[in-house]
This record gives C-alpha cells, sequence and structure tokens, in this order.
C-alpha cells in the first residue's frame, strides 16, 4: 500500500568527501503505517543498478546514529516511526558516478500479529 513512497524522492547522494566518496546514501520511509522497532527490521535489501548491496555495508540511522543491521536486531530501544525518513548508507568505495541510477529497496517486516513477514519494495531511477 505505500510501497511506491519507501524511497524519498531525489535523496539519492555520495558520502564523504567530495574527491573521494566513501559511498553513497539515500533517505527511506517505513511500509508499515504503525511504526515499528528496529529489532523488528529482518531485513533491508538494496539493489544499485541491478547489483546487490551487501548486507555488511548497510548503515541505517532513523536519527539516533548509524546502526549495522546486524546492531539492528537488538536496538530494542529504537523505533522507526511512519512517515519519518530514516537515512540508509552503503559503503562503497568511490561512491555511484554522476547521472542516473536504478535503485531497489525492499523492506521485510516482523509484524506481531502477521503469521508471515511483511514484505515492501519500491524501486525508482534517481540522479546524483
Amino acid at each position: 500500500m505505500f510501497d511506491k513512497y519507501l524511497i524519498v524522492d531525489d535523496s539519492l547522494r555520495n558520502v564523504g568527501p567530495a574527491d573521494a566518496p566513501t559511498g553513497f546514501a539515500f533517505d527511506a520511509k517505513l511500509g508499515y503505517y504503525r511504526g515499528l522497532g528496529l529489532s523488528m527490521i529482518e531485513a533491508l535489501d538494496i539493489k544499485i543498478d541491478g547489483e546487490p548491496v551487501d548486507r555488511a555495508a548497510v548503515r541505517f540511522d532513523e536519527g539516533k546514529g548509524p546502526l549495522t543491521l546486524d546492531e539492528m536486531e537488538t536496538a530494542y530501544d529504537r523505533r522507526w516511526p511512519f512517515g519519518a525518513a530514516a537515512t540508509i548508507t552503503v559503503e562503497r568505495p568511490g561512491g555511484l558516478a554522476p547521472g542516473e541510477h536504478h535503485l531497489a529497496f525492499t523492506e521485510r517486516l516482523r509484524v506481531s500479529y502477521m503469521p508471515f513477514p511483511s514484505m515492501n519494495a519500491d524501486e525508482k531511477t534517481l540522479s546524483i
């Protein structure tokens, strides 16, 4: 239902020094209408230009400091509220080249009353 809003338009950017980017980042929103504790996010899968991103390269920050996806599993005191943008950063030496890039983002969420994970996905072509 909210899938087309997961990736925030015009949010793709390189991170780190301009002359030597250390990766790229984009802003994303939660696809579940109530917000969710970070420990209930099972996976954040990313593909850039069709290439899957390694889980270990991903960092998540809802405004309280970046966490690896492994650290999110035990972040019991942190939440991702519905409607709030979080920054997803990917470590990638050199960042992304200027121009258009196809970004695919999937969230797999563990919702207490659902017997299966909630899957939410969005794809957009964005420019740097």
